[in-house]
């Protein structure tokens, strides 16, 4: 359609609106009515271990639970509550919610006229020369009054359609700035428990080594009485040996853990090695997923998509009333006099009123291509909100298989331990008695050891499955503020 016909075809559709609107003092909006595009995903999580029906009985579950409730570890606890006070990168995104809320102010004030007071005054000398008296002239002039401003009659929307597209990218910043706070605070967690997987593991290889180091005093004192070979305590001090890189290297792979988690809580932190194993069912509840619908309003990415859609919806019925006669009022009333002191005197009131049309003609396919553009532009967003849905239900199937099979991988890895542990104590007997060479002993203890790193490293994995879960259906979203001004952030 061409853009001529396309304003006479918009200009005859809405006669009757705009008519109601020139008595009623109201406006038409042209932006196309909002509708909020299909899920693109399918109706239910395959990982998902309870039916549709009792996901529907207990909806948002994870929404609704802060993440004080949620993280019962008092360490994570507070590391959480000192990132959400202290991250840069969180600090920056809230930072940008203000600066959206002062467009979104600046853009509202449009639909509300202008009003200034203003006093000016002038004296002016014409040379005689240049008047027809011959002689000299000297003239003033003082104004006083209240003026209005261009002010726009917004008879086709224009002005509301910015001022809701601005809103929407006010609404879609706060959104982002919640997502980056429910981001940081599962980061946090994942590298909290990070920290204590590799204090665990070190716990058990300080053990190993300090068991291998006897081990090789034992062997040592053996070899030096002639009662094993040179071929055995060399085996032996190769596991003491293995045991002593092993653990020099997750010392600098903790410390360089330790500098991450500092950088995203944004403070110095003073965390020492922890030597109780970490309590895996004290750290977080379990969570039921819900349905793939529950998105749409837990999970802040997808609120942020949808607010830049709505957004992009808004600015297609500017690009609209773009082709449709504009009306501005400028006027100002006062009081004006040639004396001072007459300023306020009977008959000195001045005023003035100056309304004007603009109405298109020619372009040159200007307004047409801004068209063209908002089209495009909310077509996009269409196309990012459901790209947000589908990675959000992604990010929801990945959390629930991996919870699903890393609780198997652990129950399997505990097995395989206690497998190992008697495999070593039977090789040490069997090497004790002169049954085996002690080359069997050392596959079983370097398969036990590997067995246990393993062991912890997937407990780690299911921890942050569950904390991934929490993020990706949104923790927290929907929880009650807390209570009273000095209450923790939640």
């Amino acid at each position: 359609m061409t853009r001529p016909a396309f304003a006479a075809k918009i200009a005859v559709r809405l006669a009757p609106a705009a008519l109601s609107a020139l008595l009623a003092g109201g406006c038409a909006s042209l932006a196309p009515e909002y509708q909020r595009p299909a899920l693109p995903v399918p109706a239910a999580y395959a990982q998902a271990d309870y039916s549709a029906e009792q996901a529907a009985a207990h909806p948002d579950v994870a929404a609704r639970i802060s993440w004080r409730t949620y993280f019962s570890d008092p360490t994570l606890q507070g590391l959480i509550a000192t990132a959400l006070d202290n991250n840069r990168d969180l600090r920056g995104a809230l930072l940008r919610v203000e600066e959206a809320r002062a467009l979104y102010g600046i853009q509202r004030a449009d639909q509300f006229p202008t009003i200034g007071a203003q006093a000016d005054g002038s004296r002016a000398r014409v040379p005689g020369d240049l008047n027809l008296t011959g002689q000299p002239q000297v003239s003033s002039q003082y104004q006083v009054g209240v003026g209005m401003a261009s002010w726009e009659l917004d008879f086709w929307g224009r002005v509301r359609s910015l001022n809701d597209a601005a809103l929407q990218n006010y609404l879609a910043t706060e959104a982002a700035a919640q997502a980056a706070t429910l981001s940081l605070v599962a980061q946090v967690a994942d590298s909290y428990l990070t920290l204590r997987e590799l204090d665990e593991r070190l716990e058990l290889t300080r053990e190993t080594i300090e068991s291998r180091a006897e081990s090789l005093r034992i062997f040592r004192r053996r070899f030096e009485v002639g009662a094993i070979s040179k071929l055995d305590l060399t085996q032996v001090e190769t596991l003491w040996q293995q045991a002593k890189a092993l653990g020099a290297e997750l010392e600098q792979t903790r410390a360089a853990q330790a500098h991450a988690l500092e950088l995203l809580v944004g403070a110095p932190l003073d965390l020492p090695r922890q030597q109780a194993r970490l309590n895996d069912d004290a750290v977080m509840h379990a969570l039921p997923a819900g349905l793939p619908s529950d998105l749409l309003t837990n999970r802040p990415d997808i609120v942020a998509a949808e607010h830049q859609l709505q957004a992009a919806n808004a600015n297609i019925g500017a690009a609209r009333a773009a082709f449709l006669p504009s009306i501005t009022l400028t006027g100002a009333f006062g009081a004006a006099s040639a004396e001072l002191d007459g300023l306020f005197a009977g008959g000195s009131r001045a005023w003035n009123f100056a309304p004007s049309i603009n109405l298109p003609i020619f372009d040159a396919g200007r307004r047409q291509s801004s068209l063209d553009l908002s089209e495009a532009r909310r077509d996009q967003a269409v196309a990012n909100y459901e790209k947000t849905i589908q990675a959000a239900f992604r990010d929801v199937s990945d959390a629930l298989s991996a919870r699903r099979w890393l609780a198997e991988q652990v129950d399997v890895l505990r097995a395989t331990v206690a497998a190992q542990s008697e495999r070593a104590r039977l090789a040490q007997l069997r090497y004790d008695h002169g049954a085996s060479p002690y080359l069997e002993v050392l596959d079983a203890k370097r398969d036990l050891l590997a067995a246990q790193q393993q062991l912890v490293q997937t407990r780690r994995a299911l921890l942050s499955s569950r904390v991934g879960l929490y993020a990706a259906l949104g923790g927290g979203t929907q929880a009650p503020p807390p209570a009273g001004p000095d209450a923790p952030r939640s």
